[in-house]
């Protein structure tokens, strides 16, 4: 089992998961940023989810479809399946990088058990760690009505041992805030070797709440991020226990 980077601490809690909005907005290299201020959705809880599925080609070979039995089936595209306990190799982390207006930083994350708090700092709660996949994937809370103690939170995925590549995944990052339309953003680049993605950086600038689209890839974990944004923690090597 690889190791990675991690920081100790946290307890689990549960929450609800909300209602999702019935529209969206994508955020892609064309429109890489919204405001949630403008959109009256910066105050409550901004919930972030990470959900991923895996087609079938990519667990080894399956019953072949007969083009004289079946000719319209063998033309339809290999089946999408949800991720689920039977796809063991697969585990996506979702964490956060967060500087507080205080100055505070910090990572909240499952690895580590550092989970962090939605009632207090840094107003950031990790919901647990789906280590085999569900309908639900990951999901972390962001108090959003003490956005004036939040300086920028990155939200970023990186890829566990043995996990195929983020182009396989299918990775998707859901923003659901607590009015407005979710706000979504897709990790199918290719990039075969990548370990972490930096996703998406929310910053108050100003006194206004903007989210930005990040997508970089990088072939190391959550250190390798906080050098390339500049955040300055000190990491070590982290393992998760058995499942």
């Amino acid at each position: 089992m690889g190791f990675f980077d991690g920081l100790l601490g946290g307890r689990a809690a549960a929450f609800d998961s909300g209602n999702a909005a019935t529209n969206a907005i994508e955020l892609t290299r064309r429109h890489p940023t919204v405001s949630l201020t403008k959109q009256g959705a910066a105050t409550g809880n901004l919930r972030v989810n990470l959900t991923w599925r895996m087609r079938t080609s990519d667990f080894g070979s399956g019953p072949r479809t007969s083009l004289l039995r079946h000719p319209f089936k063998a033309l339809k595209p290999p089946e999408i399946l949800g991720h689920g306990q039977s796809m063991v190799n697969v585990d996506l982390d979702l964490g956060c990088l967060y500087e507080l207006a205080d100055g505070t930083k910090g990572v909240v994350q499952p690895l580590g058990g550092y989970l962090g708090d939605v009632n207090a700092p840094p107003y950031i709660k990790l919901s647990g760690d789906d280590r085999f996949g569900s309908g639900s994937g990951e999901t972390m809370y962001v108090n959003l009505d003490h956005r004036e103690d939040i300086k920028r939170l990155l939200v970023f995925v990186y890829i566990y041992d043995q996990t195929p590549a983020f182009d396989r995944t299918q990775a998707v990052v859901t923003l659901y805030p607590g009015n407005g339309p979710r706000i979504e953003i897709g990790l199918d680049e290719r990039h075969p070797q990548a370990r972490s993605c930096a996703v998406v950086l929310l910053e108050n600038v100003k006194d206004e709440l903007i989210v930005r689209r990040e997508v970089k890839f990088v072939y190391g974990f959550q250190g390798e991020l906080d050098r390339l944004y500049g955040w300055g923690l000190q990491w070590g090597r982290g393992y998760k226990t058995k499942a």
